[in-house]
């Protein structure tokens, strides 16, 4: 791990007119960052000052230790209502001072398991979830951020069981809706919406949210129904301590809430990273979302994370270094202090809007209907992380995304691919069958297989039944593996072909290696199969080999056509 800090690193190399831009995508970012992050602290059940804090504390810590120049790392929507899950089972009667308590273990907890992870270096968890489970874990993320804030929308109240079963009563409930906040509701969402696509370099949330609260302070709109966010708190984050007999009932939250957070900021940061930035460092930015989160913990504010739609907006109006998340964090201290009056005005469903609006954009249709093009298994896989989040719950989705990532991961190894080989005519050219190449030679009696991939315990054995498929099919009396595209062969694997030679032989056939890399040939002559076939067996090319084949079979003259011969 590289140990010196990045703040030096990035002030090092500051250069004056990088100042103009930083401070207008600090300005323009906090603009997107407060009101997105009181709306965050709303969906994990928490007062709405949270965020502000949110918007405060991880962003300084970040820019101190991180190695991004363009991440706003505050929290996001899928940290949020995992937060809000965790927190649902650990303080089931929403007990303020219990939920207080438990929010600043929790916030703890996932910075110190960060922390702990970058000092076992496990950065590589980078890439553990596959892109496909990313993808449906994301969406169903959205559709259950947007099924629990659609009741604030209409202004009705349901009790929650779950997805489907909570998206039956707000069905039910729609009669009962309350006019004026639907009106509100659906207003912010259209104007956000147009905002966003014609305006995007504009404050949207914030230009939305101020005119809710304008609204709301000219009509007296709360005298008319309309939920309000209601008195917020004026100040800046007190020190709170957290509760540590919750720490075992929350480390397994803990756990995916970290998991999460890390695979987040690394996916955005890398997506927003300019070609002139200096690479992130995935261990370096585990150690710095775990200080973001640790420090966070003890001044009030949610789990940090990189959110995707900030940073994009931090990145495309001019931010050069993390000073413009600094400028940010101080305009968030700025509307702590002072804008609490106007705070309180905000409709609960203005609020709502706006995480629905931004939810939203977790479900990318356009993934899945790639995937389905591509590779259905894919899209199976991204299928199933969407309906674990939204069958059995957020926090158990994170293990379904983890368990659906190893079950694909396994069925690639444990399906390695083994080819049959023609010669494309003319040439010393072997490449696999296929009705494409329907006048490639092969000869009579000689099989020519091409294992790929590394070879070991999870795909030995099925390899094996390949080749003794094709071996049934072809009738071959020699059958030779090219092993030029295997870069490794464990022993489970050399077993296979010690036991594939042993059948072979008894049934008057012979097996034949070609084209061995110098680390698999040298595990085979380690092994009691190099001692069986010996040096004659091994060729250095398949073309050495089919010549070896047709010198001491006869010399048949090679056919084309049907693959099986």
């Amino acid at each position: 791990m590289n140990l010196r800090l990045p703040l030096l690193e990035w002030i090092s190399q500051y250069r004056r007119d990088w100042m103009r831009p930083d401070f207008v995508a600090g300005l323009t970012t906090a603009a997107v960052v407060i009101p997105k992050a009181m709306a965050y602290a709303t969906v994990a059940g928490l007062p709405i000052e949270m965020g502000i804090y949110t918007a405060i504390v991880p962003p300084l810590v970040y820019a101190v230790f991180g190695t991004s120049r363009a991440l706003s790392v505050t929290t996001t929507t899928t940290l949020a209502i995992l937060v809000g899950a965790e927190l649902a089972v650990v303080v089931p009667d929403g007990d303020p001072a219990r939920l207080l308590q438990a929010i600043a273990m929790l916030t703890v907890m996932v910075g110190v398991i960060l922390a702990l992870a970058s000092v076992l270096r496990l950065g590589f968890f980078a890439d553990f979830v596959s892109y496909p489970v990313q993808v449906g874990f994301k969406a169903g993320i959205g559709f259950v951020i947007v099924a629990d804030q659609v009741p604030k929308l209409l202004g009705i109240h349901i009790h929650k069981e779950g997805f489907f079963r909570d998206v039956i009563s707000i069905l039910a409930a729609v009669p009962t809706a309350v006019l004026i906040t639907v009106i509100i509701g659906v207003g912010t969402i259209v104007v956000l919406a147009l905002l966003e696509k014609i305006r995007p370099k504009w404050p949207a949330p914030l230009i939305v949210l101020g005119a809710a609260i304008a609204a709301t302070a000219i009509w007296a709109l709360q005298s008319r129904g309309v939920s309000v966010v209601g008195a917020v708190p004026s100040g800046l984050p007190s020190f709170r301590m957290p509760d540590l007999s919750l720490a075992q009932a929350m480390w397994p939250g803990a756990l995916g809430i970290a998991l999460m957070s890390f695979t987040e900021t690394i996916a955005v940061g890398r997506a927003f990273a300019r070609s002139d930035d200096p690479p992130l460092r995935p261990n370096t930015e585990l150690l710095a979302t775990g200080l973001a989160s640790v420090a966070g913990g003890f001044l009030g504010s949610l789990p940090a994370g990189g959110g995707a739609s900030q940073t994009a907006v931090n990145r495309m109006t001019g931010a050069r270094t993390p000073l413009a998340a600094t400028v940010s964090a101080v305009v968030a201290v700025l509307a702590a202090l002072f804008l609490s009056p106007f705070i309180a005005l905000m409709p609960n469903a203005a609020l709502a809007g706006v995480v629905i609006v931004y939810s939203i954009g977790l479900i990318q249709p356009r993934d899945f209907r790639d995937m389905l093009r591509v590779r259905r298994t894919e899209f199976i896989w991204a299928v199933a992380a969407m309906l674990g989040v939204m069958v059995l719950g957020t926090l158990q989705g994170i293990l379904v995304a983890i368990i659906v990532s190893l079950v694909a991961l396994g069925f690639q190894a444990a399906n390695a691919p083994l080819y049959p080989l023609g010669r494309e005519p003319g040439t010393t050219k072997f490449r696999p069958r296929s009705p494409e190449h329907p006048d490639d030679e092969f000869e009579p009696g000689l099989l020519l297989a091409r294992p790929q991939g590394r070879l070991f315990f999870m795909n030995a054995e099925r390899t094996g039944d390949k080749l003794r498929t094709l071996i049934a099919e072809t009738q071959a009396r020699v059958v030779v593996l090219d092993l030029r595209a295997v870069f490794d062969i464990e022993y489970s694997a050399l077993k296979m072909l010690i036991d594939a030679e042993a059948r072979s032989r008894s049934a008057g056939r012979e097996l034949w290696l070609a084209a061995m890399q110098p680390e698999v040939l040298a595990a085979v002559m380690r092994s009691p199969l190099g001692e069986t076939i010996g040096p004659g067996r091994m060729f250095s090319s398949l073309d050495t080999a089919v010549t070896k084949f047709r010198s001491q079979y006869g010399g048949g003259r090679a056919r084309t056509g049907d693959s099986h011969g």
